[in-house]
């Protein structure tokens, strides 16, 4: 309760007080959310349409094993030759099943740099000594291991929203028979037919493989990413040891590193997950585990048939990383 002063004026008492600090910084914080939601979605939908087609290829060379029992794409230029001669032009088969994963890539690059920046507020809230560490820094840059950190925080998180997004894009993706011609559901048809079959779980069918995938990945790609533009603060003079006065092709190149290390590093789980997901489509069969389908691979192709499609998957990831991170950049500093 509030005490009166001498001249009779109320004088407020620290839990009046107290709400108005907080207030802003929930102000400031929904502002900050906004803006990664937009970046994020910008950059993300820029570098699908970048690297789309490279992962159409990549899912079907995944996947192909299981449409007749031998491969019948024997690499990737295979792959886009036969999408070339394909009936619906190539066009169509590249870029088919498209419309997902444009909002699985702003769901995806959105809550990744979302959750990234709160997992590092997060580390700084609850350490006392990393707080005052950087409120006596020049710099607002975490401790590298701390970003490695908030890296797999924010893929852990992220896997859980695109899971489903994935699950959809690899349906259309892989046609159900390489020899018959045929039009591709709709996603409203893909589903409304999981959601029949195996209800609202089924969605989230190959969430370990991307769970591994995004948590490991991430952690490799934010790593990454912010370690190769340390290097480039330590190594050239021109910077100042400013991390912020990196130069675009500086964080170009930092994107491009990262994006290749991002998919090369938990590349077999990826195989695993794309395999789950398409394996109904061509087979008519049910759900299979993450392991058991793991098994079945190496028992099939041992170790080679956990990196088909890696090639290419690291090449695309290169440019298409490079505009994320670069677009991302770019807007942080002309909006704020």
């Amino acid at each position: 309760m509030a005490a009166v002063q001498k001249d009779g004026s109320r004088a407020h008492s620290l839990s009046e007080l107290e709400p108005i600090r907080p207030a802003k910084e929930v102000q400031a914080q929904g502002v900050e959310a906004f803006k990664d939601v937009v970046f994020g979605s910008t950059a993300g939908v820029l570098g699908k349409f970048v690297e789309y087609p490279f992962d159409t290829v990549k899912v079907r060379l995944q996947s192909q094993h299981v449409l007749d029992g031998h491969a019948r794409l024997h690499g990737p230029i295979d792959a886009f030759v036969t999408a070339f001669r394909s009936p619906e032009g190539p066009l169509v088969s590249l870029y088919r099943g498209i419309t997902a994963p444009l909002l699985g890539a702003a769901v995806e690059t959105s809550c990744l740099f979302f959750s990234y920046r709160v997992a590092q507020d997060a580390l700084v809230a609850w350490n006392p000594s990393l707080r005052r560490q950087k409120e006596q820094s020049a710099s607002k840059e975490l401790p590298f291991s701390y970003l490695v950190a908030c890296g797999a925080i924010s893929g852990a998180f992220t896997s859980l929203a695109l899971t489903p997004i994935e699950l959809v894009k690899c349906k259309m993706q892989v046609p159900a028979s390489n020899t018959t011609p045929r039009r591709p559901p709709s996603i409203p048809r893909i589903i409304m037919s999981v959601f029949r079959t195996h209800g609202l779980l089924g969605f989230w069918h190959g969430q370990l493989g991307t769970l591994i995938r995004e948590t490991g990945g991430s952690a490799a790609w934010f790593g990454s990413y912010e370690g190769v533009k340390k290097l480039y603060v330590r190594y050239d003079q021109s910077l100042n040891n400013d991390i912020e006065k990196v130069k675009l092709w500086q964080q170009l190149t930092a994107g491009a590193v990262a994006g290749m290390l991002y998919n090369f590093t938990f590349y077999p789980a990826d195989t695993i997950k794309s395999r789950m997901q398409t394996e109904e489509v061509v087979l008519s069969r049910s759900q299979g585990t993450f392991l058991g389908t793991g098994r079945e691979l190496w028992k099939q192709s041992g170790l080679r048939g956990f990196y088909r499609g890696c090639g290419i998957t690291v090449f695309r990831a290169a440019p298409s990383s490079a505009i994320i991170f670069s677009v991302m950049e770019a807007l942080r500093k002309r909006f704020g």
